[in-house]
Order: C-alpha cells, then structure tokens, then sequence
C-alpha cells in the first residue's frame, strides 16, 4: 500500500513577504502535481487490494481451517459469483440458457432459490465483515451480492424471447456445480479413499476450468453431435426396428441402452489408448495426478465431440424411447463424475457388475499392472469379458498421471498438446 508524502521542509523567503501555512504548497508545481498523483495511486491500491488478495487466494491449494472467516467466505464468495451469472441468465436466457432446459424450468422456484443463494452468500460475507474475519475476501463477496441485487436479483422479469438463438450452456453451469459440489464434497468427506484429500487439492484451478468451458460449449456441442449423427448414420435408421426397440419395457430397455453405450465406450476408448495420435487427446484426462469429484472434468474438447458422436450414434440408430435416453443421460451424468471421485465403499460382488470408484480408479493409475485396463464406463463385467480387467495384489493404486508425467501444466495448454510435438515416451500409453 502507498504511503502518503513526507512534509516539505519551508524554504527561506524574504521577510516582506508573509509565511505560507504549514503544508501549503503552490498551485500548479511539481510537488503538487506528485502528491495528488501519489494521492490517486494510493486510492487505486486500496481499492484493488481485496481483488488482488482474493486473486491471489483463489490461486493457492489445500486445505482450509475452521475458525477463520475463509471457509464460510469462500462459500460467500462462490455463491456470490454465481448469483450475478444466475441474474445475467435471467436478463438473456435466449443466449445463456440451454432450450432443452429452459422448457422444464419453474421460474418460480428459480427465483426462490436465487433469493436464497442471495440471501446465505450476503449474511455470510456481511457477517464475517462485521467480525473482521478475512475483510477483503469477504469485501469481494459482498460486492458481487450487491451487483447481482442491483441488476434486479431475484425479480428480473422473464418475457417472451426467440427460441432457437445461438447460446451458452451457462445455467447449465450453474446448476451442474451446484449440484455437484452438494452431492459430491458430501460423499467424499462421509466415505473417503484419502482421508487427508484437500478439497482444494492441487491443479484444481485447471479442471474447474475444463468443467466450466465443457458446460459452456455444450450448445456447440450438441449441435455438432446432432450434425454428425444425422449425417453420417442417418442411412441406417429403420423406423420398423426402432419401434421394436421402443415396445421394449422401461427397465430392460434402459439396461439394454446402457449396455449398449457402454460396448461403444469401450471400443472407443480402448482405441484412444491403443492408436498413439488418438492419445495425445485422451492423455489431457489422465494426466490429473488427484483424483475427486473434478477430475474427470479434465477432457480435451474434441475427445469430448467425438466420443459423444461414437456412443450416441447406436443409441440413435436403435432408437431408444424419450424415457430411457432421459434416464441414459442421467445414469452416465451420475457415473461420470462419481467414478472419479475420491470415496471408498464395501461393493462386494457389485464390483465385478457394475463400475465403481474403485474400478476407475485404477484406469488412472499409472502403476504398471493398471496400463491400458478397465475402459468400460457402466459395466465392468465388459472389461472381465475381454479380458482387459485390471489384475494386483494391491487394493488401491500408489499413483495416478500419465507415465512419464509430460502434460504441460494450465488449461489451453492442454488443449492445444495434441497439435504439438511428441514429448511422450516411446512405450506404450497408460
């Protein structure tokens, strides 16, 4: 922080002229001019110091401490900041709101749940103010209550609006971790695999970005699997057989289609590890070193696009009901994240049915018996069945990554490595 200029020592002036007040100075001088400089300079500093410190803060690891005004103003803050996106989205749902959502919407109890958010988000900052517990963490927090209540809050007025504009999945986003963080931070503090795991663990910072661009692009995203599929299977589609497929009860047709997504996951994902180009893009999501709730969040765009591509594309040549793909994106929405989570539960022989943290776990190990095994996302009875289950004597993996650990570190990075040239050994990819 600046500090305020020493007081200049009067100079000598002629006794007939009267002496000037303590502190003055002439209007237009140099010293003047640098004072209110100084003046204006501590000013920015002060007022850049709290967006600075939580700057700073949101840059660091590990695990916070009870008692100190950070964990509730950490708290203060992201519902902060998803308050004021939550009121954007509500003044421009046609560009930030996702059309197959925004049709099941009770806007009602969306304005309920933000004026909640609001409400928990300003005690908690305003009261940790009062406390002087962590002011400029907690200053920004407030702040950002205050913006989005001042952008209208929970009384935004929703009117009518076109339907098929180009948009951002950001509701999406904010439901997606809200939910996640709930359910998830949950069930890995009650039944942990790692006890001492921060959530804040290192590299988090990365795959909160890779969730973020992943739910923000997912209007594009969608767009371009809806393309491919029509385009490049739309010839195989028989209207006879969907409707066959279709007759077909709710439970058995939804343990079909996910069994049937699951053969086209494996394949495809057993190919991202046995072409070497199709790795450079899978290797951006088995180069996290921690494994919780984020990082399967960690993908590359494009293995993104192309794995959607390759599992829908079956599910839409059978053409599955409206209920079971309902009850499909789910299921996969559920196991996506939960199997990367850092939890631990006593399976018994479900582990050898179904995929569980435990199974995927070692798909990310980088211990040499876990290389290229377990690629199945819902069943593990497929990884069984081909022989590609992993086989040890230990009951947990000693460390995940990529082997040889050459991901480069930060988001684009990772994103443009697959264009790059190889840095990857010359063996076999995990």
């Amino acid at each position: 922080m600046g500090l305020a200029p020493a007081p200049l020592k009067p100079s000598r002036r002629s006794a007939t002229m009267p002496e000037a007040p303590a502190g003055a100075q002439r209007e237009g001088s140099p010293v003047s001019e640098h004072s209110k400089r100084e003046a204006a300079r501590d000013v920015i500093e002060r007022a850049v110091q709290p967006v600075r410190e939580t700057r700073e803060l949101l840059h660091r690891d590990g695990e916070l401490k009870p008692g100190l005004g950070r964990i509730s103003g950490v708290i203060a803050l992201s519902l902060g900041f998803l308050c004021l996106l939550a009121v954007l989205a509500f003044h421009f749902p046609q560009y930030l709101t996702t059309p197959d959502l925004r049709h099941k919407y009770s806007v009602d109890v969306l304005r309920q749940l933000l004026l909640v958010a609001l409400l928990v988000a300003g005690g908690m900052s305003l009261g940790n103010l009062i406390l002087n517990r962590q002011r400029n963490l907690n200053l920004v927090a407030f702040l950002l209550v205050i913006a989005a209540t001042a952008l209208g809050g929970s009384r935004v007025p929703v009117g009518e609006f076109p339907d098929h504009t180009p948009y951002l999945g950001l509701d999406w986003f904010i439901l997606d971790l809200l939910g996640s963080t709930l359910i998830f931070v949950v069930i890995e503090k009650l039944f942990p695999l790692y006890r001492g795991q921060a959530i804040f663990r290192k590299e988090w910072q990365t795959d909160l970005k890779h969730f973020a661009v992943n739910h923000f692009i997912v209007g594009l995203a969608l767009l371009t699997v809806n393309f491919l599929l029509h385009h490049l299977f739309g010839w195989l589609v028989s209207s006879n057989f969907q409707q066959t497929v279709r007759d077909i009860p709710f439970l058995p047709q939804l343990l079909l289609c996910v069994l049937v997504a699951d053969l086209a996951q494996y394949w495809t994902h057993r190919a991202y590890h046995e072409v070497p180009f199709l790795w450079r893009f899978h290797a951006v999501h088995h180069s996290v070193k921690t494994m919780d709730w984020l990082a399967g969040s960690r993908q590359h765009m494009l293995e993104l696009i192309a794995t959607r591509v390759c599992v829908l594309a079956p599910l839409y040549i059978l053409g599955f009901s409206e209920a079971v793909m309902n009850g499909y994106i789910l299921i996969v929405g559920f196991q996506a994240v939960f199997n990367h989570a850092n939890v631990h539960l006593p399976w018994g022989p479900l582990k050898y049915l179904i995929v569980t943290p435990d199974f995927h776990h070692w798909h990310h190990a980088s211990d040499d018996e876990a290389i290229d095994r377990n690629y199945a996302a819902h069943y593990a009875f497929i990884d069984y069945l081909f022989g590609t289950a992993v086989k040890s004597t230990k009951k947990f993996p000693e460390r995940y990554g990529v082997v040889g650990d050459y991901m480069p570190v930060g988001f684009v990075r990772q994103q443009l490595f697959p264009f790059r040239g190889s840095k990857a050994p010359a063996e076999s990819p995990e």
